[in-house]
């Protein structure tokens, strides 16, 4: 349900993929949607030897072995056989019932040890070197990395819907704009008016979304109103459009009010790692309880009228004094 009116007063302040050659030919996983990024092949150096071939074996022979015939994913020990020496993942197995899926041999509980051992040799790039991952890891290690790679692609952060798009943040942005319509403002202030005619009927839908540009980075401002227990509550929050460490960099602070009384926060925005519904979960924002919301919008409290002002810093290191100053967009 979207708000029936909202009025955004903007205070500005401003405003082919290269081929990645590597000493093994690797099965990645696609990502259909991340923004082209320059590699170079000495980005994959290592401190680490490296076994990639073992006992004359071609790369891509090495990798079709290690192929499971059902996933086609990568295989990671365990690997079992049947009695005729085909193999496959240890997630297969059981979807399989027990089956081969080559012979239809009963495959009972035999791990491949050989190719186990040839698994754990290997060490090979990160699957989002396109993305920009220089590291390199040992074959069965990949899977933990990858879990965290900061290279991995980001969720649309857009929370109306549930939007499946996944990529890097310039494809994101660009996918916000076009796709979901959302506001795009430049600068490190904000003021917001959000309007809406019947504020006791209230759904989890009910919210908004709009992203700014300062510091050469991009912030989602999200507004919106949920249930929390019998009464609803309103709720405005920033989400740093990258990772954790970097959001750590950056201060906000939001205020609302009006006759004579004011609310503020501030705090520091939460990655866009972090979903939607987790952050809002958290409670970490200002949240707004319906009486106090009515008050501020005056008249006969019927009709929600809040304003909603704010601003984004970044804390700077001050190298003599050993302490941070603020660093505030003009």
């Amino acid at each position: 349900m979207d708000m029936d009116n909202i009025e955004c007063v903007s205070s500005s302040d401003g405003i082919e993929d290269e081929e990645i050659q590597s000493s093994v030919s690797t099965h990645h996983p696609s990502v259909l949607h991340h923004h082209p990024l320059g590699t170079h092949p000495n980005q994959f150096a290592s401190s680490k030897p490296h076994n990639i071939v073992q006992s004359g074996l071609a790369p891509t022979s090495v990798h079709e072995l290690l192929e499971c015939p059902v996933c086609t994913n990568s295989m990671y020990p365990p690997i079992h056989q049947c009695h005729n020496g085909h193999t496959l993942c240890s997630t297969c197995k059981t979807r399989v019932h027990n089956r081969c899926p080559t012979c239809r041999q009963e495959l009972g509980d035999i791990r491949c040890l050989a190719l186990e051992k040839v698994a754990e040799s290997l060490e090979l790039p990160c699957k989002y070197f396109s993305l920009g991952c220089p590291e390199i890891f040992p074959y069965y290690s990949k899977l933990k990395h990858e879990a965290l790679c900061n290279f991995r692609p980001y969720n649309c952060p857009y929370a109306g819907s549930e939007c499946s798009v996944t990529g890097d943040i310039p494809y994101l942005v660009s996918h916000l704009r076009d796709d979901h319509k959302v506001d795009m403002h430049t600068g490190c202030t904000f003021n917001h008016r959000y309007v809406k005619s019947n504020p006791r009927e209230v759904e989890n839908a009910t919210w908004m979304l709009t992203v700014f540009h300062c510091f050469g980075q991009y912030f989602c401002l999200h507004f919106e109103a949920f249930q929390l227990g019998s009464a609803p509550v309103y709720m405005a929050f920033l989400r740093f459009m990258g990772d954790e460490n970097e959001a750590r960099n950056y201060t906000y602070s939001l205020e609302v009010g009006a006759n004579g009384r004011k609310l503020t926060w501030e705090g520091t925005p939460r990655s866009i790692r972090d979903s939607h519904r987790k952050v809002r979960d958290s409670h970490d924002g200002l949240i707004i309880q319906r009486n106090m919301a009515l008050f501020f919008s005056g008249g006969d409290r019927k009709e929600l009228k809040l304003r909603v002002t704010g601003r984004i810093w970044k804390e700077q290191q001050n190298p003599d004094a050993g302490v941070c100053i603020p660093n505030l967009c003009s």
